[in-house]
């Protein structure tokens, strides 16, 4: 019994010291960058990247809750095209707005969130030329709080899977 607890002070000191290094020693800045070479050209990519309508084809994030309302305004795939979107817990509640296109190159938006937390990102997909394909870099960038620097691990974690399972989306639709 005297071992089980030496372990378990152990396991919850050590939880202890990764907390304090993790707010103490982990940037603010968080960048997360996921990349997929699509066999079709840039112009074909760019229908599914260059626009919020275009993106939301093969969002991963939104297809955790198949009832989410979307509600578009502005000009697609212009400056200033946005959406916000209400779902359930999974989903949450935001926005977002493109804030930069250059065509079949590069699309920049802020995202805006406002259930569960409340937070701004910015979001970009970049496309170029590789081989007879088309690279899409899609990115990430915001600032953590103190407690999300702990969560840093998970959130890696949980955006690799996501990202991965969008970009695959992404592939199979422009390939077709």
């Amino acid at each position: 019994m005297k071992t089980i607890l030496r372990i378990l002070r152990v396991i919850i000191l050590l939880i202890i010291a990764y907390a304090v290094i993790a707010m103490l020693f982990f940037s603010k800045d968080y960048h997360f960058e996921r990349s997929i070479v699509i066999n079709a050209p840039k112009e074909k990519v760019w229908q599914y990247t260059g626009s919020l309508k275009g993106f939301n084809t093969w969002d991963p994030f939104s297809k955790a809750d198949k009832n989410v309302v979307i509600t578009y305004s502005g000009a697609t795939g212009q400056v200033g095209e946005s959406y916000h979107w209400k779902g359930n817990d999974k989903v949450g509640e935001g926005e977002q707005t493109v804030t930069e296109v250059t065509p079949n190159e590069k699309l920049t938006t802020k995202l805006h969130f406002i259930k569960p937390f409340e937070g701004d990102a910015k979001g970009t997909f970049v496309l170029t030329s590789d081989g007879n394909g088309t690279k899409v870099t899609w990115t990430m960038d915001n600032q953590l709080n103190t407690m999300m620097k702990i969560m840093k691990p998970m959130m890696d974690m949980n955006m690799k899977k996501m990202f991965d399972s969008g970009l695959g989306d992404l592939k199979k639709m422009a390939e077709k």
